[in-house]
């Protein structure tokens, strides 16, 4: 779900999902809330939702409204978000935690039932979007490095003070808080906002014009994809290498969003967390988590904002699953799983034999971080050991090893962060031990 000004999705959500207990049908011009909130454009969907640019007319700004599903259980999942960033929001009065801001929220009645409703502050792209504007050739180490500050101070918030795992933290749910494009910013492109409904609006003409220019986007989108793959091959032909996209003037300060699957520390949700790419090893062996899942999710992130590439990409095979392929990449990287580790998971019994080895995947071919940065991406040998140094402690299988994001915050890799970044330090203790497990080498 995304609250970006300039969100765009590359399908759509469907007409069939706007019916009784699913989405609510919204036009420019729409009213919400007696009147205070009054949509403009769409941003974005997800399985649970519609987003909505807004202008809130008692404030005079512009807003990112969230419009719930309303069956039961999408209710229920949004008032366990509602509480959640409530008690974000309590915390961090300043709004200086580097994490949305619940503005407001309110229920909806439409003719599909009531929708909850929650307003945000508008922010930009997401770090997928960005990754994908650099044509997945990695953003600059020093742009990585002030990325990584903001969504460290973020977690450092979340973990230590509200007490909150994300459990989802991947580059969807990072927002830049401006769009790469200005553009599609409302205030800097100017945009008047709509206060009433345009005349003629009517309900039936709005839902096939809507169709009819879904379906107008979606053959513009495979023309263009068509013409990117023949550029792409065209440049490969005449041996052209296509040169990163300018970084310089986007403000690469964020935010972390998305708190749906988010949970008390003390009060975790039964099931499966994380995103495939993201999941961290305990979660797979299902031997419990806490505060280091998120850590070893952020430093996926990192690797991918550095290369453009995901760290972990497991697939089905003939003979192996998902989840053995996915544990297969992680011990290529950093070496065999623990033993203790290994074996005692609730699903252990499924990947591992009583040695700690995989039972269904036997040749292992062990990549380390700093020669996979080197051979595979080509980086330098010192800003490759660098970049291991800062990633390898995170992905120790051993979660209570990894370092927290307060640590982090402490790294030396991070002492140079590109722009302009005021750190808040309070509460930092026992700083040399915390340095000391972040320049630990994973002795595998």
């Amino acid at each position: 779900m995304s609250y970006s000004s300039s969100s765009g999705s590359e399908e759509d959500e469907g007409v069939d999902a706007y019916r009784k207990g699913g989405y609510h049908a919204v036009r420019p011009g729409d009213p919400f809330e007696g009147g205070r909130y009054i949509a403009q454009r769409k941003l974005g969907w997800g399985n649970f939702s519609t987003v909505w640019l807004a202008y809130d007319t008692r404030c005079e700004k512009f807003v990112a409204l969230k419009i719930q599903k309303s069956a039961a259980q999408f209710q229920q999942a949004a008032l366990h978000e509602v509480e959640i960033l409530k008690a974000i929001a309590k915390g961090d009065p300043s709004n200086c935690k580097c994490i949305v801001h619940l503005l407001d929220n309110f229920k909806h009645s439409g003719p599909n039932g009531q929708h909850l409703c929650m307003v945000f502050e508008t922010l930009g792209d997401s770090l997928l979007r960005l990754i994908r504007y650099n044509r997945y050739k990695g953003i600059g180490l020093q742009n990585v490095k002030y990325v990584c500050r903001s969504i460290l101070l973020g977690l450092d918030y979340l973990h230590r003070e509200v007490g909150l795992i994300h459990t989802d933290l991947k580059p969807e749910n990072v927002l830049l808080v401006s769009t790469i494009d200005p553009v599609k910013d409302p205030i800097r492109s100017g945009f008047t906002p709509i206060l009433v409904r345009p005349e003629g609006n009517l309900k039936g003409t709005s839902i096939v014009n809507s169709t009819e220019k879904r379906l107008k986007e979606r053959a513009m989108r495979a023309r263009a994809r068509i013409s990117e793959r023949r550029a792409s091959m065209g440049g490969l032909e005449h041996g052209l290498v296509q040169k990163e996209r300018s970084l310089e003037g986007i403000d690469l300060k964020c935010k972390i969003i998305d708190f749906g699957n988010a949970c008390w520390v003390d009060k975790q949700m039964a099931g499966e967390i994380q995103t495939r790419q993201y999941r961290a090893p305990e979660v797979i062996v299902g031997a419990g988590y806490s505060f280091p899942v998120d850590m070893w999710s952020f430093a996926c992130i990192a690797f991918e904002l550095a290369t453009g590439d995901v760290l972990f990409s497991p697939k089905v095979g003939q003979v192996f699953t998902e989840d053995e392929d996915h544990l297969a990449q992680m011990m290529e990287l950093l070496g065999k799983m623990p033993k203790k580790i290994a074996i005692t998971g609730s699903r252990s019994k499924d990947f591992f034999d009583r040695y700690g080895d995989l039972k269904r995947i036997r040749r292992l071919k062990h990549w380390p971080i700093d020669r996979l940065l080197i051979d595979k991406y080509m980086f330098v040998e010192s800003d490759a050991c660098e970049l291991s140094d800062f990633l390898t402690p995170l992905l120790d299988f051993t979660p209570e090893k990894r370092p927290t994001a307060e640590q982090c915050l402490q790294h030396p890799w991070l002492s140079n962060s590109g722009q302009s970044f005021m750190v808040e330090t309070k509460g930092v203790e026992n700083l040399e031990t915390g340095l000391g497990k972040l320049q630990m080498k994973a002795g595998r």
